[in-house]
């Protein structure tokens, strides 16, 4: 077996595309969740995924091509736009960890919506090739995934949950008709 062979078949690889696999259809189905349900699996299901995404082993491109891309703006639209009827009020949320708040004197308003979608699109685009099944673009892919969650989905992903646990445990009403104080009978 080639050293290609052996990342993108590694245990850990494996483990990845399928958390990734399963954050991806947790956001597809977003639409379909209440608000609190969505949270609570969003507070669990991301930090398996920067787990498993930080324990990925050392992958290098290849060069070969650059591997096919299959989220385009209207899948990411729909994911952002699902993810944003859920949360509704509990959207937005200030961060203080982007790059334009050094040379600003105001936080910075983001949205739980599209950095779900930010982060979907780079793990959708991921788990396509992969699933493809040809060798040379699965290890592509996994490079270009490790380094885009190295420099970028990879905080992103940490200041959301900082979002979801805001609205999870500071935000007692929840937007749903009939729930009561939700994350009290969720310690329960």
């Amino acid at each position: 077996m080639k050293d290609k062979d052996l990342v993108i078949f590694h245990r850990d690889t494996v483990e990845f595309v399928t958390v990734a696999a399963e954050f991806c259809g947790f956001l597809e189905r977003a639409g379909e969740q209440k608000r609190r349900d969505f949270v609570d699996t969003a507070l669990k299901l991301l930090p398996l995924l920067y787990l498993k995404a930080s324990m990925l082993p050392p992958c290098e491109p290849l060069g070969m091509a650059e591997p096919e891309t299959f989220v385009d703006e209207v899948a990411y639209e729909a994911v952002r736009l699902a993810v944003a009827a859920v949360m509704a009020d509990g959207d937005d949320y200030l961060d203080v960890f982007v790059e334009d708040m050094r040379y600003s004197d105001t936080p910075i308003r983001k949205t739980v919506s599209e950095d779900l979608a930010d982060i979907y699109q780079d793990v959708k685009d991921f788990v396509s090739v992969y699933r493809l099944g040809f060798d040379e673009t699965m290890h592509d892919a996994l490079a270009i995934c490790e380094e885009h969650f190295a420099t970028y989905w990879g905080q992103v992903l940490v200041n959301t949950m900082r979002a979801l646990h805001e609205v999870k445990y500071n935000h007692p009403a929840d937007e749903d008709a009939g729930d009561e104080d939700w994350k009290m009978e969720d310690d329960v």
